[in-house]
């Protein structure tokens, strides 16, 4: 998986590229050359996944990173434990860029689609 470079606006006009990449075949997300989140844990994903109110997804693998303004967003494979349904969740805020640092959003509060949370999002299309 290549880098990718992206432009964070930060106050006064003033800017900061920060690179967001999968590392070791999506197993973690990497921001400014540093593993920050990692799969392999319980993420609650609420609504869109599968059927269950709340998804148990066993997170599998990072498949697509994007940054949209501040937030560090991603697509995560996974399969929900309660249910059994397997994919790929619509975009999930993975953490934000504060004051040109990454924070990492707690991976077991739920985690509510990027498209739920802003009623659709920028330059992407989403699968069904």
């Amino acid at each position: 998986m290549g880098t990718r470079g992206y432009t964070v606006p930060k106050p006064l006009g003033a800017v900061v590229v920060t690179s967001v990449h999968q590392l070791d075949d999506g197993a973690w997300l990497s921001v400014d050359d540093t593993r920050e989140v990692n799969v392999g844990d319980l993420w609650p994903v609420v609504g869109g996944f599968c059927e269950c109110s709340t998804a148990d997804l066993l997170a599998e693998g990072v498949v697509e990173v994007s940054v949209d303004g501040r937030s560090v967003e991603a697509r995560v494979a996974g399969r929900c434990i309660a249910c059994g349904a397997s994919g790929v969740t619509r975009w999930l805020e993975l953490g934000r860029v504060v004051d040109g640092r990454f924070r990492a959003v707690d991976p077991t509060s739920p985690h509510l689609p990027a498209s739920a949370r802003r009623g659709g999002h920028r330059n992407r299309s989403e699968p069904g």
